[in-house]
């Protein structure tokens, strides 16, 4: 079966530890990413392996509830992810100093979408269309940091 990899990257003009310093903190995820809806921890475990959460994400009229679990830290480096649920696979995101204030910030994900988004198709529109929406959240990372405000994030993300 195809699962596809989704990766996107985006150059921003900040250190890697300001970059972290965002990331870092799960919960505020709803801050840049537009799919994510919101962010509810299973247990106290809030960062670092091993934290659980489910993420309720919405894009255009699907609502998912994935479980997600950390199964890589790095301070300042990676994050590493599983999905379980609708939506299963894995994902890291990567920071990488570029030297003069400046880091790279790649998003890889490998997911398979069930058969009732697209039927045969399905992982490919659905790598499509996340590839659209999360280097739109990159987008929304990148000003939030370069720029210190938040994004105005829409309710709901349109196919």
């Amino acid at each position: 079966m195809f699962v596809p990899e989704i990766t996107v990257e985006t150059l921003i003009e900040a250190p890697a530890t300001e970059i972290w310093n965002v990331i870092e903190d799960i919960a505020g995820h709803v801050n840049w990413m537009d799919d994510a809806v919101a962010i509810h921890f299973v247990g106290n475990q809030q960062l670092g392996i091993g934290t659980v959460f489910a993420c309720e994400t919405r894009i255009g009229p699907f609502k998912l509830v994935d479980r997600m679990e950390i199964t890589e830290w790095a301070d300042g480096r990676t994050i590493g992810i599983t999905h379980e649920g609708l939506v299963s696979g894995s994902g890291n995101f990567i920071l990488t100093e570029m030297g003069k204030g400046q880091t790279k910030f790649t998003w890889d994900e490998s997911l398979n979408f069930p058969f009732w988004m697209g039927g045969p198709f399905r992982n490919f529109f659905g790598q499509k269309i996340l590839g659209r929406v999360w280097a739109q959240n990159l987008k929304n990372l990148k000003t939030l940091i370069e720029e210190g405000r938040p994004t105005d994030q829409p309710s709901e993300i349109q196919l």
